[in-house]
């Protein structure tokens, strides 16, 4: 009993590295292979881009107010405000003292925004053209910029949220990031400025990217995360609960402390 309990920290660890490594070469496998069709002009990957954007930039052209909100929303969920979000999280964790946790949120910012550079200069597919465009975007296509950064900072933000809040919490955080993960993809194709699979490829890329930096933070300070999100959640106590139960200390960034507790919800 003794040799399990001591262990069970370490296989806890063993396993969650083991997710997020599967989650990066997942992605990058599946963007890969989408990258390879694309680059070789597979042709029911090229009719299906085709046959959408052709149909949403018809709709676009004619009902003009709605292109208008269809734009408004493209803007707010852009790069910059989603790295913005993300700027503004990691700062927050570094005044409380989640130096870690701080790293990982402006990690997955910046390798996300190279990443999304390099591939598509990589790639250098071009973007729809039309003689009559609704909108204007520079660059090239593959993969979506606003789709990988809405999918990287969604995907943080609910990581931050998870061990603060209960089920129904964690369920409401859940759908309201993959409708605004969706929604913003599915802008950029009804502005005709992606093709789809460009969308597709910004979710995998954004996968890739999230998983293969908290794998790398996992195997350079294992077990730190697990501390800094205890640290996180002692610092937002409510202050009354502080008050009654005085002789609970925050957690050291040094001390000994087991992250099995992130099996289960902490409150």
């Amino acid at each position: 009993m003794h040799l399990t309990n001591s262990t069970r920290p370490v296989t806890v660890r063993h396993r969650r590295l083991l997710r997020d490594a599967s989650v990066a070469l997942g992605c990058a496998a599946l963007f890969g292979l989408l990258a390879t069709l694309v680059t070789g002009h597979w042709s029911p990957l090229h009719e299906f881009d085709q046959d959408w954007i052709d149909g949403l930039h018809s709709y676009a052209r004619d009902h003009r107010i709605w292109t208008a909100a269809v734009q408004t929303l493209s803007d707010i969920g852009g790069p910059v405000t989603m790295r913005i979000l993300l700027g503004c999280a990691a700062a927050w964790l570094l005044l409380i003292g989640a130096r870690v946790l701080a790293g990982w949120v402006a990690a997955q910012a910046l390798v996300g925004w190279a990443a999304q550079w390099a591939l598509k200069l990589a790639v250098g597919r071009q973007r729809p053209a039309f003689s009559d465009p609704v909108s204007h975007a520079g660059g090239p296509a593959f993969p979506s910029g606003h789709a990988m950064a809405s999918a990287i900072s969604c995907a943080v933000l609910v990581g931050l949220l998870w061990y603060r809040v209960g089920r129904r919490g964690r369920t409401a955080a859940c759908v309201v990031a993959a409708v605004t993960v969706l929604t913003i993809g599915w802008t950029r194709t009804a502005l005709g400025v992606h093709w789809p699979s460009d969308v597709l490829a910004g979710w995998l890329a954004a996968g890739a990217v999230l998983g293969a930096v908290t794998a790398v933070i996992e195997i350079w300070r294992p077990g730190a995360l697990a501390r800094d999100v205890r640290r996180v959640n002692w610092r937002t106590r409510p202050r009354v609960q502080r008050v009654i139960v005085p002789s609970v200390r925050a957690p050291q960034a040094d001390g000994p402390l087991e992250d099995s507790e992130l099996d289960g919800p902490v409150r």
